[in-house]
């Protein structure tokens, strides 16, 4: 990888959080002014914005943005047109018991690690590497699910959807900051970006 490539790559990375944080924030701000159904609508409206924004960036359709923001358009929808804010609660866990499942089933049916068509682009692994970044994505996703539940059966809905960006967002952070020693470990090729410092 080219010196100018990092740098770029970065810039690329920080784009795409504050694309996947940014509608987050916006409707944690208009839940608290306006309430959940002003909230939720804010929420589409900036997802739908942030999925072209993902499309210029990646130069393609990136996946799993697509996914959640399509399930943000169907239950945000249902959630202002019922008046019943349980779908737009329930979204993040059917997504990542949806992803979760893919990622799973692939493996144990398809013997697919499915993460390869998604990421392949950005990591080159063995296929070892790949199985075990598949599985560990797709257990990290039920884990999402689980807190998503405790966190909208349990408290507030203020309280629920500050944990989307105070909680679950900074886990996945956590998380895929946690496989880099994998990703060190699996890849395939002498250009190893995580092999800094030797």
């Amino acid at each position: 990888m080219s010196e100018g490539a990092q740098p770029e790559h970065g810039m690329r990375r920080l784009y795409a959080t504050a694309l996947e944080l940014g509608p987050l924030l916006l409707f944690f701000l208009a839940n608290g002014r306006w309430g959940i159904y002003y909230g939720t609508g804010v929420f589409i409206v900036a997802t739908a914005i942030a999925l072209p924004c993902y499309r210029w960036l990646e130069k393609r359709w990136p996946v799993m943005p697509l996914v959640g923001g399509f399930f943000v358009l169907v239950f945000g929808g249902l959630t202002i047109w019922l008046q019943d804010d349980t779908f737009i609660k329930l979204k993040p866990t059917i997504v990542n018991c949806l992803f979760g499942v893919i990622l799973g089933g692939g493996l144990l049916l398809m013997n697919r690690p499915l993460l390869k068509p998604i990421f392949g682009a950005a990591f080159r692994l063995t296929d070892e590497g790949w199985r075990k970044l598949t599985v560990r994505w797709a257990l990290f996703f039920f884990v999402l699910a689980a807190v998503n539940e405790v966190m909208w059966r349990s408290f507030p809905t203020d309280t629920w959807i500050a944990s989307k960006m105070f909680l679950s967002f900074p886990l996945t952070l956590v998380f895929a900051f946690l496989q880099v020693p994998l990703l060190k470990r699996y890849w395939d090729g002498d250009d190893n970006p995580f092999a800094g410092g030797k």
